[in-house]
Formats: structure tokens, sequence, C-alpha cells
């Protein structure tokens, strides 16, 4: 465990970590100190970072298991003490960690007697496992057991529902809770006198080992901060909200914020709007392609033109037909073209 002395400044905003401790392989605890801020300022940022850290952080967890001798759920098999049910809670609480998008295949294969605990999951290379020692069932005599898991990388949780319990082809859906980030809380402490009293922010963050907390909270800022940047660089005076109050008082038109109202605008100057503000997923691009780029940290139209052609084939997975489909975008809505190879 780390601590450190809370040393209060009043003259520039900073934060430090005050404590840091791990107390196993799925729980870590990290304690941070925001200030000097005015009054009012603590409990603002101490809301939306609680909330960014427990629902904006992507994790990697199993969503489905497969097995073809298993009849349901709830179900108990010869030579195995724990029943399907808690074979698949145990599952659940397996911790990964991955820089995989989509959904990628693992599975575990096991001839006991034994037991059977997460490092005897066959993973893809691009998974890591917490903490192998997770125990996951215990075979009492010489059968195998062999189960086919799907693994995904989401925000937020899927709990199943009872009409998807089972599919035809015999896997079983598995609460998917993605979030990282255990707990979060914030706390605030005031200091001064009268006009010149000001406030401390404390953060306390718990994760499941996948990552630290500040791992988490620059990764929980990142993400608030993106969440303003069509607001922080709107125009004044742009028309993209629209009352007509004269006609029908109950109506108003919101106009979608598309890719192509970007481009528009880009068209007429661009000088006035950055390319770093026009993101790839507002474009027409395929899941599968844009799947790629987001997985080489490729997030905004000024990240694709840092890169050349040579860059986008080495990437996995990526084809000479994505290449020409990003070319014709480019080419269609701005008039300019990737270079071949890198200077």
């Amino acid at each position: 465990m780390v601590r450190e002395k809370v040393r209060v400044s009043t003259r520039t905003l900073q934060w430090k970590c005050v404590e840091s401790r791990a107390d196993n392989k799925r729980l870590y605890y990290g304690r941070f100190l925001l200030s000097p801020l005015r009054k009012g300022q603590a409990d603002t940022i101490g809301i939306a970072m609680r909330r960014a850290l427990l629902g904006e952080i992507e994790g990697t967890c199993i969503t489905r298991a497969k097995s073809e001798k298993i009849p349901h759920e709830y179900s108990t098999l010869v030579g195995i003490q724990e029943s399907v049910h808690e074979i698949l809670m145990n599952l659940k609480e397996v911790v990964l960690r991955s820089n995989l998008y989509g959904t990628h295949n693992a599975s575990i294969c096991f001839r006991g007697p034994g037991s059977v605990t997460a490092q005897d999951i066959i993973i893809p290379p691009s998974v890591e496992i917490v903490d192998n020692t997770q125990h996951i069932a215990s075979l009492t005599e010489p059968i195998d057991l062999c189960i086919g898991l799907q693994i995904e990388k989401n925000r937020g949780y899927c709990i199943k529902t009872p009409n998807n319990c089972q599919c035809q082809d015999g896997s079983y859906p598995i609460d998917a809770v993605f979030m990282p980030v255990r707990n979060a809380n914030h706390s605030i402490h005031s200091y001064g006198n009268g006009n010149e009293k000001h406030e401390l922010l404390f953060l306390e963050i718990w994760t499941n080992g996948s990552l630290t907390p500040k791992e988490a909270l620059h990764e929980a800022s990142r993400n608030l901060i993106d969440l303003f940047i069509p607001f922080l660089h709107a125009e004044e005076g742009n028309g993209n909200l629209f009352f007509d109050l004269e006609d029908n008082q109950d109506k108003f038109t919101l106009p979608l914020f598309t890719f192509h109202n970007r481009v528009a605008k880009l068209r007429k100057n661009k000088k006035e709007i950055a390319f770093k503000y026009i993101f790839i997923d507002q474009s027409e691009l395929s899941p599968r392609i844009y799947t790629c780029l987001k997985r080489s940290n490729i997030h905004t139209l000024l990240d694709l033109l840092n890169k050349s052609q040579e860059d986008l084939m080495k990437m996995e997975h990526f084809r000479i037909e994505d290449v020409k489909q990003i070319l014709g975008i480019l080419e269609k809505h701005f008039s300019i073209d990737l270079r071949k190879k890198k200077f």
C-alpha cells in the first residue's frame, strides 16, 4: 500500500494519487485528490466522473458457454461436483484483459479428476487472464469436460432473459458485466473562509484488476471529454436547431448530426473545421472496416489521414478492398487521397 501526504495548492488546479493498493489480483483500490476547486465544482466533477467510471469504460468478459453434453442450465453432470448453473456463475467471474473488438472464441478441455481453473481456458493471443487461479469446476472422476466459450468486449452490462437462456445449438448466455470498475465514490472537503472558500475533491476507485484505478481514471476522463467535444466546437448561429412555435407549438426539429453535414461545412471553409473533430463513426464505412480502424486507435479523420495506404494494409484483417473503399469515401467527400507509403 502506498500513501502520500495531502498538499493543498491554491495556485493551479492539480490532481494526485493519495493512496493505492492491490488487495488481491481481482481487487485494486486507488484514492485521488483534485484541488483547488471553487464551491460547487467538486460535486459537479464528482458526479460526472463516477458515472463515467461505472458506465463509460469498456471491459472484456465471457458472454456464452456451449457444450453438447449439457441438457439444460440447472442440470448436474456425473463426475462434476458443481451444477451447470454454478459453472456458468464461475465463468462469469473470470476477469479478462484485452484490446480486442467484436466476438472471439475460447474453450476449455480438461481431463479429470482435478480442479478446473482459469488457467485451463484456451484463449486468443490478444486476451489475458487476470487471475489464473480462479476456480471453475471440480472433476471427481476421469471424465472429459469440454466447453466452448464466447468472449466479447463492451461496456455496461447485459443481463440474460428467460427467452434466451438456451439456444438451439446448446449454448447458454452468461450475464455479462463488462464494467472493470467495481465501485466509485467521491467526497468533498471544504477549507478557507468567506470569499476564499475552496473545495477538495477525493475520488475512490475499486477495479477488478483488468486495469488499475489510475488507468480507469484516465480512460473515464477521456471518454467524458469526448462526449462534450461537439458542444465545445459548436458554431454560433449555425441553424442546427429550429423551433417553429407559430405553426405547431408542440413540435420542434433536431436535424441529424451526420457525417455529410460536417463534410458540407468543411468544403465551405476547410480552415474553420478541423479534421480531428470529424469521427469515423459518422461515415458510411462498413462495420468490419470501422472495427479494424478503432482497434488501431484511428478515431477521427485526422487519425486516418496520418496513415498511409501501406499502414492500412499492415493492419490485422485489413484487405485491399477495404483500402479502396476508404479512398473512395475520401475522394467523394473531401477530394483528398492517402499517400501510398510512409515518408
